[in-house]
């Protein structure tokens, strides 16, 4: 947890520092185009695979009998990752100049060259960024996220001290320096956690392990390389839009990233070994009754627990662990990206000045920014919520269905984003991207819900009304609270801003935590209880 968060800060100070040194500029707009490519490359070749392959494979390994094999899988994956990375980045740095046609078509030939001159330095990094994946795959199977939570951390650590140290000599350059350094490291951070690692230079394509492993990736695969079309597409259509307005984007994307890191992508890490595991158990029918009954219902789902401290399923009573298990992640994913999504909204202007108007960047970047992130956050909530339906479907080895319901995203932000590109511009492609994460996530939740024979009786409904009911009392009081706060903290500068935002973070979540209590949500104490066991434990190392 302290690790997910270090690294969601340090996500946030990177662009801190973006902005200051560098504003929302052509130069900003060149390096946001040119940091879309290993970005892209990254999710198509190792970030999909993690959840979606490498972390139901390997957990299927992790019993201490099986211990040798699962080294040999682990190498021989890290091996062929390596060629095929290295072979994939060669060819791109040559095809450099069509990438940025793909990517920036909009750009000027100045803005163009920097582009291309930028990606060209920054692809290497996808081959350290893929193995580190790879190491993290292997450590989320063994139950260990801390090293992992740090490999962001890392990156972006890396791209603030490099555009400290470097900005004045190399310009945008320094950010694609500290890029390549953040990588390398992210790899390093793993390393300890591997200790008992047999690695070898072991490379058997056809062992069963392998083969299920590109088995399972193979569709999500095929959808992410829709999603990098779209990924193009976007980028292209933005460039259109004038100078400055990919780097608003850029910045916008931030704030949803910061809860969404946070929130999400910890809570659906946490689930998926659990789901994982309770998708495959396997027990003598005659024994089930001595573990769980039909009429099992869990109460609370230990996150934090290997699967050996938790009973054998099958049939029925596994089913019904399932059901549990993702109906309490996703109660818990709504208490807490709700409020974030609603405070961020009545708070973005005020946020994006105290984090970003430093520097060259100046109070027309805020406004862009601030309108980029307002047609941004109705997806938000639906964002983070499909991120642990896709995972569902993973943990049941189910990889086709994401990547179908991925192809129709894209071409609902397609249809949306060019019908309202002329007339909005670039909030357009922002309200675009939100109306594709709406649409996603209805349809996921909906074939889940068919898959698993309903989520009926799971208390979602109530929890998702209390909590968004807590959110707009919370949004109330904060708009009731804005003339009383200005008028407390009316001493200018940097000074009223830190204040004000700080009393009004603060006061919101007074009055949501009110909210839920008097609302009596028993999932808040869960999620809370989650929380402090994951501070303590870090706290103890």
């Amino acid at each position: 947890m302290v690790g997910n968060v270090l690294s969601r800060l340090l996500g946030v100070v990177r662009e801190q520092v973006i902005a200051s040194l560098f504003g929302a500029s052509a130069a900003t707009d060149a390096f946001a185009a040119a940091s879309r490519v290993p970005t892209t490359l990254y999710d198509l070749l190792i970030g999909g695979m993690i959840a979606a392959a490498l972390v139901p494979v390997f957990s299927d390994y992790t019993k201490p009998k099986e211990e040798a094999e699962l080294w040999r899988i682990a190498s021989a994956v890290l091996n062929l990752g390596f060629l095929v990375l290295s072979l994939v980045v060669l060819l791109l740095i040559l095809l450099a100049p069509r990438l940025m046609w793909v990517f920036a078509y909009g750009f000027d030939v100045e803005t163009t060259d920097l582009a291309i001159h930028l990606v060209r330095w920054m692809l290497p990094s996808v081959i350290f960024m893929g193995l580190a994946g790879i190491l993290i795959a292997l450590l989320y199977s063994r139950q260990n996220f801390t090293l992992p939570a740090l490999a962001g951390a890392a990156y972006n650590g890396g791209i603030v001290v490099g555009a400290l140290l470097l900005h004045t000599p190399w310009g945008i350059t320094s950010l694609v320096a500290g890029a390549l350094v953040g990588a390398f490291l992210q790899v390093a951070l793993q390393l300890p956690g591997l200790r008992r690692m047999n690695y070898s230079l072991w490379l058997n394509p056809f062992h069963p392990g392998l083969r299920r492993i590109l088995m399972l990736y193979l569709p999500v695969a095929l959808g992410l390389v829709v999603s990098a079309v779209g990924v193009a597409i976007d980028s292209n259509l933005v460039s259109r839009t004038g100078e400055g307005n990919m780097a608003a984007m850029r910045f916008a994307t931030t704030l949803i990233q910061f809860p969404l890191g946070i929130v999400a992508a910890a809570l659906s890490y946490a689930l998926l070994p659990t789901l994982s595991r309770y998708a495959t158990m396997t027990l003598a029918p005659n024994n089930m009754g001595k573990n769980l009954g039909q009429g099992y219902v869990m109460k609370a789902v230990d996150l934090e627990s290997p699967l050996g401290d938790q009973p054998s399923l099958v049939g029925g009573p596994a089913l019904a662990a399932y059901k549990n298990t993702l109906a309490l992640g996703i109660k818990m994913m709504l208490l807490a990206i709700l409020p974030a999504t609603v405070g961020l909204v009545v708070l973005r202007v005020p946020i994006i000045q105290l984090l970003f108007q430093h520097g060259v960047f100046d109070a027309h970047a805020t406004q862009r920014t601030a309108l980029a992130f307002l047609a941004y956050a109705p997806g938000l909530p639906a964002a983070a919520v499909d991120q642990i339906l896709i995972f569902s479907f993973y943990a049941r080895k189910n990889t086709l269905t994401p990547v179908i319901v991925g192809v129709m995203g894209v071409l609902v932000y397609l249809v949306v984003g060019v019908s309202l590109l002329s007339p909005l511009g670039m909030p357009g492609l922002a309200l675009a991207n939100s109306a594709q994460w709406i649409a996603h996530a209805v349809v996921m939740f909906f074939l889940l819900y068919r898959m698993v024979g309903g989520l009926g009786g799971l208390g979602l409904e109530a929890v998702a009304t209390k909590a968004l009911g807590a959110s707009l009392a919370m949004a109330t009081a904060l708009y009731l609270a804005r003339p009383i706060l200005s008028s407390l903290l009316d001493t200018g500068g940097i000074v009223h801003l830190s204040a004000y935002v700080g009393l009004a973070i603060g006061w919101g979540i007074l009055v949501y935590v009110c909210a839920i209590l008097i609302l009596k949500v028993a999932e808040a104490d869960t999620l809370w209880q989650v929380v402090r066991r994951r501070l303590g434990r870090a706290n103890n190392r």
